[in-house]
C-alpha cells in the first residue's frame, strides 16, 4: 500500500478490496487454490447445523471468527450485518430473530449483494434486504439496531474509527455490537503494511488492540468490551485463500520461490523462520506471532 493509497480517502483500497470480493464471489479469487468453505466455517465456530441451514452459495469460507456466537440474537430483534457478504451471517441471524424480527446486510461490493439477494429468496427469508454501502456511512437510521454482528470486515475498512461512529449512531440504547475481526499484537513491518495484498488479506490493514479498542471507546462505547484473543494463522489455517494471498504478499510459503520453512507448515505454527520480503526488525515468524483473531462484544449504554 503506498502513501498515496492512503492519501486519497481509501479509495483505491477500497476499490482493490470491492474487486478480490467480486473475485471471490465468482469464483476465482483465491492465491493458491480455494479452501473448503465447510471446513472453513466449522474451524471458525460455526456448528454445522448452521451451515447446513443456510444452504449452498452462502457460505464462502470467509471471516475470522463466529460473531453470532457472542450476540445472542433473540427472537423479535434487528441484526444489522456488516460487510454482509454472500449473506452467511444474515441468514444465521434471520432464523434466530424469527418472522417478527428483521435482518439488514450492508455491503460495498455489488457482486455479493446480488448474491446475497439470490440466497435469501432461495430460502424465503423475506424479512432480511441486503443494503449496498459503505460501513463508515451506514445506509441505516439512527438508533434503529438492537445487534450489529461483522465478521473480519472492520480491518478493511481505511476508517475504522468512522465505522464504529457509524455503529454507536445505528445501535439502539442497550444494543450490542458483536465482531470477529484481525487485530495486531505489535505494529507490522513498513514493508508489510504499506503493502496492497497484504491489506487485502486482512493483515496489513489490521490495527493494534490497544487502538481498536480505543477507537471503540472513542465512538461512544463506555461499557467494558468482552475479548477473546486466537491466532489467526493456527485458527485460519494455511487453506484459507486470504491467508494464503497475505503470506504470498509478504515472501511466504505461496511465492513462486518460498523460502524453506523449518518443518513442512505453512501458515499454522511450523511457519518459514524469515523472508527477504520482511525487513530485519522482525521476521515471518514474529509476524504470525503478532495477528490475532479478535472475539468482541460490547454493549451501549
Amino acid at each position: 500500500m503506498t502513501d498515496k493509497m492512503v492519501e486519497d480517502g481509501g479509495t483505491a483500497i477500497r476499490d482493490a478490496v470491492r474487486e478480490a470480493y467480486a473475485e471471490r464471489v465468482m469464483g476465482s479469487g483465491s492465491c493458491c487454490g480455494s479452501a473448503d468453505p465447510v471446513s472453513a466455517a466449522e474451524q471458525m465456530g460455526y456448528s454445522k447445523e448452521e451451515i447446513e441451514a443456510v444452504g449452498d452459495g452462502a457460505n464462502l469460507g470467509l471471516g475470522c471468527g463466529a460473531p453470532l456466537a457472542m450476540a445472542a440474537v433473540n427472537e423479535g430483534e434487528t441484526v444489522l450485518d456488516l460487510g454482509s457478504g454472500a449473506g452467511f451471517d444474515a441468514l444465521i441471524s434471520w432464523r434466530a430473530v424469527g418472522p417478527t424480527g428483521r435482518v439488514i446486510g450492508v455491503d460495498m461490493t455489488p457482486e455479493m449483494i446480488a448474491k446475497a439477494r439470490e440466497n435469501a429468496e432461495r430460502v424465503g427469508a423475506g424479512n432480511v434486504e441486503f443494503r449496498e454501502g459503505l460501513i463508515e456511512a451506514l445506509p441505516v437510521e439512527d438508533e434503529s439496531v438492537d445487534v450489529i454482528i461483522s465478521n473480519c470486515v472492520i480491518n478493511l475498512s481505511p476508517d475504522k474509527s468512522a465505522v464504529f461512529r457509524e455503529a454507536y449512531r445505528v445501535l439502539r440504547p442497550g444494543g450490542r455490537l458483536a465482531v470477529s475481526d484481525i487485530v495486531l499484537t505489535k505494529p507490522l513491518p513498513p514493508i508489510v503494511a504499506k503493502n496492497l495484498a497484504a491489506y487485502v488479506g486482512c493483515i496489513a490493514g489490521a490495527a493494534l488492540m490497544d487502538d481498536y479498542l480505543s477507537m471503540m471507546r472513542d465512538a461512544g462505547f463506555e461499557e467494558e468490551p468482552q475479548v477473546e484473543l486466537k491466532s489467526a494463522f493456527k485458527m485460519l489455517g494455511g487453506d484459507d485463500p486470504m491467508v494464503k494471498a497475505a503470506v504470498d504478499a509478504i515472501g511466504g510459503c505461496c511465492s513462486p520461490e518460498p523460502p524453506q520453512p523449518a518443518s513442512s507448515g505453512c501458515c499454522g505454527s511450523d511457519v518459514p523462520v524469515s523472508t527477504s520480503a520482511v525487513d530485519e526488525t522482525m521476521d515471518l515468524s514474529e509476524i504470525v506471532n503478532s495477528v490475532f483473531s479478535a472475539q468482541i462484544v460490547v454493549t451501549k449504554r
